[in-house]
């Protein structure tokens, strides 16, 4: 196969011996040396309380010791269906301690989804959140025969609960505790005994062209995530980060947990999806992690609250981050910065400083993000407020991340560079191949699958993209690629993230193959239109109604043509429609991290997307 390679660095893998070959025992050396530092903290009745790396260990032993008490044994899958929380840890460290496999299960999977996750994996545990999803794994025990015991964290309204088959959560830990006492170095021997080889968690993917498939990642896969990717993270003891993206993605688990765990890095739990931006404003974290959509919406909540404000503090807000803006093109530029400009910047801090601890960011060293394209003018802006956001690219199947972005040399638009010790190449249609220790066993039960995935010894990403510099561009799916009845070939992604970048759109699909122009279908920011409808006197009842608002529409309208100044004729929406449904997070439109389904909303909208075409 011809392709161009980007970095032949062997992908050699640099096992720290301090850590040893598995989750289990990196968890465990840190557990003896670091004993009663702050490893998490979570929320409870008003007060942030700490968590000590002894207490994490205590608490993931117990679990795995109740586990064996079931007659769980390694190679045994147990799986969490949960909000992010504490439990899902201890729960998810403790299977991974006995030599198990764990898997998740997105709290908002409908319990059809519940059940082809259980039936698929095996699953001879489940450890569920509360009453609401406890519910679903009793609609569909009986078509899981592998299922075996049902552990439930929050027992509230559960008091009364009689089934043999299901137990409280410490009621599960004080087995385990009664089993460590009777076997006593069972839990040591145990972790002793896991080798790298083994498989340590089944990442579901999202299922958006069929049934979801079981990403298979080894402990190896995630002992050489950590080790290889913490110089490049710049990660540190004692930084602080809000937890709160979903445990069963793989960024959560592997950016977010492990390598928390890896670094020492504190974790705070977040007391529910509900309060993300309320808790962060309260931790003030210094390291953030988030998908684009969370990004977006805490700018956009800061560009509304400045329109909504005095003539004096829109003016203050606009110079503050063009002045920033000014110091963020000197510096992108590589060359040096001008006096003035960082004279400007100093004046603009009590404006900035304000914004960052508004935003809960007045803390932060630096933020990543990625799971999703992100607009080149979305991190100027974070830029602009001081705030190094950094792009990372990567996949389920390479265990998360293969480029970072290098903090002294930042380009927008790029995701970085590969990281040391991965192989990174484009083949002649130029999609992104990848070869390394992070690269997945495959995916479970589909041996076809895996070897349509993994050929000739790359990983197929199914991303286009291109290199300048060392730098790697993404710049679409493969499959999402437009080529217009003119024969242009158009990626939708670069104009859906310009159009994302206005504060009345959260996502947006650009429609246009094989057509004379290009459509798209937008699903609009409820919170913030329905206030700018409030605000400036639109009727509406409901959601569908606020969609059909002819204002509305213009609102939409307007914000369609300022994303079209940035793009070529060929390139530009000539028509759009409101998506009139609002989407929630169980909505088969939508994937766990709120992205939309292409190929879903095409086929389910069709209707709605020939409009646009039918005078055309």
């Amino acid at each position: 196969m011809a392709m161009t390679e980007l970095t032949t660095t062997p992908p050699v893998i640099r096992e720290d011996q301090e850590v040893g070959p598995s989750v289990a025992s990196m968890l465990w050396q840190r557990v003896r040396t670091r004993g009663s530092r702050t490893i998490l903290r979570e929320k409870d009745r008003g007060v942030w309380k700490q968590v000590t790396w002894e207490q994490l260990g205590a608490r993931a032993r117990q679990v795995g010791m109740g586990l064996r008490a079931l007659g769980f044994n390694a190679g045994d899958v147990a799986c969490v269906l949960s909000e992010t929380n504490p439990q899902w840890v201890y729960a998810d460290l403790g299977i991974l301690g006995v030599g198990g496999v764990s898997s998740g299960i997105y709290p908002t999977d409908a319990p059809g989804q519940v059940e082809y996750i259980l039936r698929d994996s095996g699953a001879r545990v489940l450890f569920v959140e509360n009453e609401e999803q406890l519910d679903k794994a009793l609609q569909v025990r009986e078509r899981c025969p592998k299922l075996q015991r049902i552990v439930i964290f929050d027992m509230k309204g559960l008091r009364e609960l009689n089934d043999p088959q299901c137990e409280s959560f410490d009621a599960f830990l004080a087995r385990g505790e009664e089993f460590d006492r009777a076997h006593p170095g069972a839990w040591e021997d145990g972790i002793k005994a896991v080798r790298g080889d083994q498989l340590a968690i089944l990442v579901y993917t999202s299922g958006t062209t069929g049934p979801p498939k079981g990403a298979m990642l080894s402990h190896r896969n995630i002992i050489f995530q950590l080790v290889n990717l913490n110089p490049q993270l710049g990660l540190r003891e004692g930084d602080e980060r809000l937890a709160f993206l979903p445990m069963c993605h793989v960024a959560e688990r592997m950016a977010g947990l492990y390598q928390s765990l890896y670094a020492g890095m504190i974790s705070n739990y977040v007391e529910s999806p509900d309060t993300v931006f309320e808790n962060q404003r309260e931790v003030q974290p210094t390291v953030a992690l988030a998908v684009p959509r969370i990004w977006e919406k805490m700018q956009s909540g800061i560009a509304l609250r400045a329109r909504e404000a005095t003539f004096l503090q829109r003016h203050a807000y606009a110079w503050a981050i063009n002045a920033g803006l000014r110091l963020v093109d000197a510096r992108l530029s590589g060359r040096g910065v001008p006096i003035t400009r960082r004279l400007g910047f100093l004046l603009a801090q009590p404006i900035v400083r304000n914004i960052r601890r508004e935003l809960g960011l007045n803390r932060a060293r630096c933020a990543y993000v990625g799971a999703a394209p992100i607009a080149p003018d979305l991190i100027r802006w974070y830029l602009a407020l001081g705030i190094d956001m950094l792009e990372v690219y990567g996949m389920t199947e390479c265990g998360g991340v293969t480029t970072v972005m290098p903090r002294d040399a930042i380009r927008p638009g790029w995701v970085g560079k590969p990281a040391p010790h991965t192989r990174l190449a484009f083949s002649p249609e130029g999609e992104i191949l990848l070869a390394g220790e992070h690269v997945f066993m495959g995916y479970w039960n589909q041996p076809e699958k895996t070897a349509e995935t993994i050929r000739d010894g790359w990983l197929h990403t199914g991303d286009v993209g291109r290199a300048d510099d060392g730098y790697v561009r993404v710049t679409d799916r493969m499959k999402d690629i437009i080529i217009t009845a003119g024969g242009k070939n158009v990626t939708p992604s670069e104009i859906e993230n310009e159009l994302k970048f206005s504060p009345y759109i959260a996502d947006a699909i650009v429609i246009g193959d094989r057509r004379k122009f290009l459509s798209c279908l937008v699903m609009i920011d409820h919170e913030n239109v329905e206030k700018w409808a409030q605000d400036n006197s639109v009727p509406f009842s409901n959601f569908t109604s606020l969609t059909r608002a002819e204002k509305v529409v213009g609102l939409i309208q307007g914000e369609v043509e300022r994303a079209n100044q940035k793009f070529a004729r060929v390139e530009q929406v000539k028509a759009f429609r409101l998506i009139e449904q609002k989407l929630e997070a169980e909505d088969p439109e939508l994937t766990p991290t709120m992205k939309l389904k292409r190929a879903f909303v095409n086929k389910k909208y069709s209707d709605l997307i020939e409009t646009m075409y039918a005078d055309a």
